[in-house]
């Protein structure tokens, strides 16, 4: 559907093989791509709603050295919402501590009604902008109670709500709190991460020759500046594929 990809890391480190690298998938994932880039709580958004392959912008951007130490991207392959620029991953929100909150999602939602509500609110059409938009909702309630919130209890409350919408669903994500960078999966084979000497890069598939292993499956792990600090609850909500969801995407994608 589509593919992911993250950093993690104490230094930089320089990007521009891996990336040239995800972005010649574009041709399978033919609908949009992204890349943020983090300066403290400041996000810096990169995308457009074309093929990552066909994009002049992007060929000319990579011609260029690209050092990070945290990013996101994304290559889109479109099964819900049409293809233009508020449906192209990454999404960005901000809580009420004005905490900037980044999302990539690889996945579909067939069923939780804790995230209708955002239909009404999103910019776009994805459940991947939902899904944001619910966990920003979350944070924001618990800051009614208190100002802040510390990085173990952000990584419980996210945990909390990885639990909730991951029944019959398919939850392949990246998501970084300015901190911490959330990761999770809960489809067989279809997340990595590679150690790179202080970095740690998270993929849809691997990119390079390098030792690449499978992310923990139904579990969120969260890592700050290439160490994983916290390991969630295993909830062993794995999706399968069915024929049923099969079909449901293909309505969804005959609908664009």
């Amino acid at each position: 559907m589509c593919e992911l990809f993250g950093v993690t890391s104490g230094r930089k480190i320089q990007l521009n093989e891996l990336l040239s690298e995800l972005f010649s998938h574009g041709i399978e994932h033919p609908n949009g791509w992204g890349m943020a880039f983090f300066y403290d709580n400041a996000v810096s958004l990169e995308k457009q709603p074309e093929a990552s392959h066909k994009s002049d912008y992007l060929k000319q951007r990579l011609q260029f050295k690209v050092e990070a130490d945290k990013m996101i991207a994304h290559i889109r392959l479109a099964t819900r919402g049409n293809i233009n620029y508020e449906n192209t991953h990454p999404f960005v929100m901000r809580d009420r501590s004005n905490r900037t909150w980044t999302l990539a999602h690889n996945g579909t939602i067939f069923e939780c009604d804790l995230m209708n509500y955002f239909t009404k609110v999103q910019q776009g059409q994805t459940d991947s902008e939902r899904i944001l938009a619910y966990i920003v909702s979350r944070i924001n309630l618990e800051l009614e109670k208190k100002k802040e919130l510390s990085m173990q209890e952000r990584f419980e409350l996210i945990d909390e709500t990885i639990c909730e919408i991951t029944p019959e669903n398919k939850v392949n994500l990246i998501l970084f709190d300015g901190e911490l960078m959330y990761v999770h999966t809960n489809y067989k084979n279809s997340l990595y991460r590679c150690k790179k000497g202080e970095a740690v890069v998270i993929s849809t598939r691997p990119l390079d020759s390098d030792k690449w292993e499978n992310v923990p499956i139904n579990t969120l792990i969260a890592y700050q500046d290439g160490k994983q600090v916290y390991t969630g609850t295993n909830h062993n909500n794995e999706f399968f594929d069915s024929e049923e969801k099969m079909r449901l995407l293909f309505l969804d994608f005959a609908n664009l």
